[in-house]
């Protein structure tokens, strides 16, 4: 067997680095994805850049950014796009291409552009939206009704969020005395864990009898805020089968979340003054009605009382004519006319006074002022009989200042 023909190693390594100089000698821009971020105690940044298809990766490649330059082109980074260099996003690199016989192929990356990645999640968030609209959900919440009167509300948010103690204080603190039932569902309200969270608050909160369910966040960076313009996020808000409203962010922020929310506002107290308008319309329509009743007796009154003054006129001029010449049968007349017109009178009026105090009776502010109560069922109609109430259900029980939800523990039918 001859000899064969070989080199060693270093020598292959050496020809290879010779060869990427020659082919590469300047800087190239490069697309990719850092798929990890591992900053270094002697101040470099080591990362791996990476290439995907179809959820599969296609290139991979080492690189690094020198303790020298770190610093500015991360400082740079995050105050042009507020959000932080790190594994997971989509950069615009510029590189220059180095091989060691030691490390293999390393990419040197000196400068990044960050206009690159606003415009890369711009266009995501434009595909999330042209996504929804395809499949019919940007409008599906719109066909969702609010209760005249929604009292049951959940909301999605954080304890330690921003505005939500504002909201709390400005709806349940109201100067009117309306009663709200406020349940909280705790969620994270940012990072990358958020729109998960948020979406598991929303199921849970889903599952029970809500008039509606609420999202809120305060004001924040682009980068807190990006959570929800998140594509699943807003399928599983247009999908919950309860009105969601959202308070997102500040009035110059507008996410996919709150396109597809049932309605949105943009602050804690406006959204509070949304449920607290519900019940002062329908305090007015109340208000209306009593003065239709109130117009309505008056008018009756009036007419009634023409009635008689023109029966008096009408029955006294023929008996003064037909006895004119005969007064004492004129004297003994106008006695029992007189009389007849007042016990006339005097039956009206009672009759009148007898309609207004059960029209008052009947009256649901008089009738709870006097220690009696109004009952709802389940379906927040009023109950007038047992029969339709079963032990475990929850009722609504109103009084004149307030009211309660209870629930049946036993039942009479006597």
């Amino acid at each position: 067997m001859g000899e064969r023909d070989y080199m060693d190693l270093l020598e292959l390594q050496q020809l290879i680095r010779e060869s990427l100089t020659e082919s590469f000698p300047g800087r190239y821009w490069v697309k990719a994805e850092i798929a990890s971020w591992s900053p270094r105690a002697n101040g470099h940044c080591y990362l791996s850049l990476s290439q995907s298809r179809s959820g599969k990766s296609i290139a991979e490649a080492r690189a690094m950014i020198w303790n020298w330059r770190y610093p500015q082109l991360v400082r740079y980074f995050e105050d042009t796009t507020g959000q932080k260099l790190q594994a997971g996003i989509t950069v615009l690199v510029r590189v220059q291409v180095n091989y060691s016989e030691v490390y293999g192929l390393t990419l040197y990356i000196d400068e990044i552009d960050a206009a690159f990645t606003l415009g890369e999640q711009a266009l995501e968030r434009q595909k999330a939206i042209e996504k929804l609209e395809k499949e019919g959900l940007m409008d599906l919440q719109k066909e969702l009704a609010l209760p005249d009167i929604p009292r049951k509300l959940a909301v999605v948010t954080s304890k330690t969020a921003a505005g939500y103690q504002d909201f709390r204080n400005h709806l349940l603190k109201n100067p009117q005395g309306y009663a709200f039932r406020l349940d909280l569902y705790e969620a994270l309200m940012q990072g990358e864990q958020a729109p998960a969270s948020i979406t598991e608050a929303l199921l849970q909160a889903s599952e029970k009898e809500y008039d509606a369910i609420l999202i809120l966040r305060g004001g924040g960076s682009e980068l807190d805020l990006q959570c929800f313009d998140d594509y699943e996020l807003a399928v599983a808000i247009a999908n919950c089968p309860v009105p969601v409203v959202t308070a997102i962010g500040h009035d110059k922020d507008v996410h996919i979340a709150d396109m597809v929310a049932h309605e949105s506002v943009k602050t804690p107290t406006a959204l509070a003054d949304l449920f607290l308008e519900a019940f002062e319309a329908q305090d007015a329509v109340l208000d209306a009605l009593q003065d239709r009743i109130a117009a309505a007796i008056q008018h009756r009154v009036s007419a009634l009382e023409l009635l008689l003054q023109r029966s008096v006129g009408r029955i006294s001029k023929g008996l003064l004519q037909k006895y004119a010449d005969v007064a004492r049968l004129k004297d003994a007349a106008l006695h029992r006319l007189r009389f007849a017109a007042q016990a006339r009178l005097g039956a009206a009026e009672q009759a009148l006074a007898l309609r207004e105090a059960r029209i008052s009776a009947t009256d649901p502010r008089n009738i709870l002022s006097l220690g009696y109560v109004l009952v709802t069922g389940k379906d927040h109609q009023v109950l007038k009989t047992v029969k339709k109430v079963a032990v475990g259900d929850r009722i609504g029980v109103r009084f004149q200042d307030g009211a309660v939800t209870a629930t049946v523990e036993e039942k009479y039918t006597e």
